[in-house]
């Protein structure tokens, strides 16, 4: 039995709202290759027409990221939220990407695989640890190495006086 399977034969017209957890199940599931554990909840707000289907879906909560720089794992947050239309016609296919043509004898939608994709497409390319975000703008800060010997070097080191004159023009 798929859990995010909804019946739309039976629905009325109108709007009706499903929650859903999704967890290590929901991605072993639709497939635990980029996420293996996460603590999301999904709100699917979805609307009957005569001839299409809107599913607007709420995704919000963590899951769990590697950082791309130091390799620890931490909560990385992640909030969906996306619209697929489901329009009525002869046969199923894809009429683009937030649009799904769909059989008018179709008992079931599987709501189960857009929420994973639209999960998957709000991670970001580059994962960095909040440790390494600058706080005001979430941006990532630059960290730079330096020993005290090389501070030394510099201070101990005659400036070249072509230099000097040249810092004077500033």
């Amino acid at each position: 039995m798929n859990l995010f399977g909804i019946n739309i034969i039976g629905l009325s017209h109108g709007t009706h709202v499903f929650n859903y957890e999704l967890n290590e199940d929901f991605f072993k599931q639709y497939g635990a290759n980029e996420i293996k554990k996460g603590n999301l909840r999904a709100t699917v707000d979805l609307k009957k027409h005569e001839t299409f289907i809107e599913c607007f879906l709420n995704v919000k909560g963590t899951i769990e990221a590697t950082c791309d720089r130091s390799l620890e794992s931490f909560d990385l947050p992640i909030t969906v939220d996306q619209l697929v239309v489901y329009k009525f016609g002869n046969e199923d296919k894809e009429v683009s990407e937030n649009v799904q043509m769909i059989s008018r004898d179709t008992a079931t939608l599987d709501i189960g695989q857009p929420l994973y994709e639209y999960v998957l497409l709000a991670i970001p390319l580059k994962k960095i640890h909040p440790r390494f975000l600058d706080e005001e703008n979430e941006e990532e800060t630059t960290l730079i190495y330096s020993t005290e010997s090389d501070e030394k070097e510099q201070e101990e080191k005659p400036i070249d006086p072509r230099w000097e004159k040249l810092k004077k023009l500033k």
